[in-house]
């Protein structure tokens, strides 16, 4: 039995958007749909649960039951559970990302908010998730290339190969982006350098383009991510401090496309046939 799909969901728009995103790449997988609500007690943010219990727990299962339907309704074809789950909502999303195939939530409005909270259940989640973390942007379904975000370190080319299983699921090409200082001399040189370091090291990799951006890393990508269908990065780049590094902090906060974060189990490499790797036309 597959792997399935989990969503967290929490009552708002950006929760129901992301449980019809999910619904999508559940189907594309071929897996099932995991739909969960964290319940904790006393509640908070639960519209309705004033301060009696059962109130809160119907409340609840009602934030659940809408999120299911709005999955259904969105894909009818997809094989879909929900489930109401008592505990703290990062702490049950991090225990059930180590069995999903991919985990994923809603930006509630990230680009909204002045600055990235720290402590709220979206970074956390992000940056320990045991298995991708797919964010929903905005309530229509996304269109382009799937573009991935390479800066010479094993982070960006675990996210490059997830990309290209990505691509391959989605019958689209990618984009392979890197962030230097500037255009011209060693800078672009050095650039063009982890760009061909790092599509040789994904040669299962399948039609592609690649793409060198001028100026700050977390500005440049999430201006680029305009265009893509899904942008995938690491969580940590070439610094590896923190839960976040500063570029990942910059792009959960501002992407226009759904993001995709890979850390922990890797997309599995898949041999191709030699030749198979194919350039899009720049």
């Amino acid at each position: 039995m597959r792997n399935p799909v989990v969503v967290g969901v929490t009552g708002t728009s950006a929760g129901l958007a992301a449980a019809r995103l999910a619904a999508r790449e559940a189907v594309s997988r071929g897996c099932q749909l995991r739909v969960i609500h964290a319940f904790t007690w006393p509640s908070q943010g639960v519209p309705g649960a004033g301060l009696d219990y059962d109130r809160a727990r119907r409340a609840a299962s009602q934030v659940l039951d809408e999120a299911v339907a709005s999955a259904k309704r969105s894909t009818p074809r997809v094989r879909v559970a929900g489930q109401l789950v008592d505990g703290l909502p990062d702490r049950v999303l991090l225990r059930l990302s180590r069995s999903a195939v991919l985990l994923v939530l809603g930006d509630d409005g990230l680009a909204t908010t002045p600055w990235l909270p720290p402590g709220s259940v979206l970074v956390q989640t992000v940056a320990r998730s045991f298995c991708p973390v797919l964010v929903a942007r905005g309530p229509r379904p996304p269109s382009g290339v799937v573009m991935a975000a390479v800066d010479g370190s094993a982070s960006g080319v675990q996210a490059l190969r997830h990309a290209a299983a990505e691509g391959r699921r989605r019958k689209v090409g990618v984009e392979v982006v890197h962030v230097v200082k500037e255009y011209g001399g060693r800078h672009e040189e050095q650039g063009r350098q982890i760009l061909a370091d790092a599509l040789a090291a994904v040669p299962e990799l399948g039609r592609f383009r690649t793409r060198v951006l001028a100026g700050e890393p977390g500005p440049s990508l999430v201006h680029a991510s305009s265009r893509a269908r899904v942008i995938v990065v690491g969580p940590r780049g070439t610094r590896g401090a923190g839960l976040l590094g500063s570029v990942a902090r910059e792009v959960l906060h501002r992407a226009a496309s759904p993001t995709i974060f890979v850390h922990g189990r890797a997309v599995p490499a898949q041999r191709t046939p030699s030749g198979t790797t194919k350039a899009l036309a720049r």
